[in-house]
């Protein structure tokens, strides 16, 4: 049986890859977190060694390897600052690393992992869960399909309600979590790319603390995207009780994407487990898009503004 081990797992997303490793056969066999309100994770593996210190994790970790028992996987769900720092952790103590989005804040981050891969000789695997979403891998068919000199116009919109505890969170800090664009949009973003292709431009037309919107020109679309923490932005058609919206139309069509989000960690995982799961190459140019749009000085001006972001202004 496959040996998991779990860094973050008081965190919101810690749940699926407990669920992802049950449904994959695996067995839990230790986690870490500073917090311990973790009582989720009795129901997946109730026997799993639990630490909140992390120099006891480590340490538990080292024995395992010593005794012959030594961890196969260790999957990341700690805040997005940490992921680099726990990757490595990982890579270093003889276990292949399943990390969840984003990988790293910044690109540069990226070299660093790949050297300690050559050195451990151990991989590094991401969360790119739009990657297996049927509806996806369906429009990149329809894409790949076309003509190649066709360009799609592609909107974009994401709006996931958070209350008053996100800003006060690490994920309201952008120093840690990246900012709303890296947050909740970089796996939209590395979606687009493996959809469309490469980016050939970026403009960012807003950017604050509760939103993040602007224009993207990949090699076979042109991308309007508005990402938003406000639940004030939900469409008024919003059935009631539902704190979530994603849209994405190409040439007025809209993708129906909404289901099916259950079950892809399951799926990221059964890929690795099997030989495949996304590394650092596949997950490069979204952390180089995200980490532009953090750069890039707002140009409200240019490029074909989002409907939503018409609404705001």
């Amino acid at each position: 049986m496959t040996k998991f081990a779990l860094i973050g797992a008081a965190g919101y997303v810690a749940p699926r890859h407990m669920r992802a490793i049950k449904e994959t056969d695996g067995n839990l066999v230790a986690a870490f977190d500073p917090s311990d309100s973790v009582g989720v994770i009795d129901g997946f593996f109730p026997d799993a060694r639990f630490f909140t210190e992390f120099e006891r994790f480590d340490r538990h970790v080292d024995m395992l390897a010593r005794s012959g028992n030594a961890i196969d996987y260790i999957s990341v769900c700690s805040p997005n600052y940490l992921h680099d720092a726990h990757a490595r952790f990982g890579l270093r103590s003889g276990a292949d690393v399943i990390c969840e989005k984003p990988l790293v804040l910044n690109p540069w981050n990226l070299d660093g992992l790949q050297e300690m891969e050559q050195q451990t000789g151990k991989r590094l695997y991401t969360i790119l869960q739009l990657r297996v979403h049927p509806a996806i891998i369906a429009l990149k068919k329809r894409v790949d399909s076309a003509s190649h000199d066709q360009v799609f116009d592609v909107d974009l919109t994401y709006i996931t309600s958070r209350g008053a505890w996100y800003h006060v969170s690490w994920k309201g800090d952008e120093a840690k979590s990246g900012g709303i664009a890296t947050n909740i949009g970089v796996h939209f973003y590395d979606m687009l790319s493996f959809v469309f292709g490469e980016l050939q431009s970026n403009c960012v037309h807003m950017r604050t603390v509760r939103h993040a919107a602007g224009y993207l020109e990949f090699k076979r679309a042109r991308v309007r995207w508005f990402l938003s923490v406000d639940r004030s932005d939900l469409p008024a058609h919003t059935p009631e009780g539902q704190a979530t919206y994603r849209s994405i139309t190409v040439d007025n069509d809209e993708i129906e994407f909404s289901g099916g989000f259950t079950d892809l960690h399951t799926r990221s995982y059964q890929n690795i487990l099997g030989g495949g799961g996304f590394g650092i190459d596949e997950v490069r140019p979204s952390i180089e898009l995200v980490s532009s749009i953090r750069g890039n000085a707002l140009e409200p001006h240019k490029g074909d503004m989002h409907p939503f972001l018409k609404e705001l202004s």
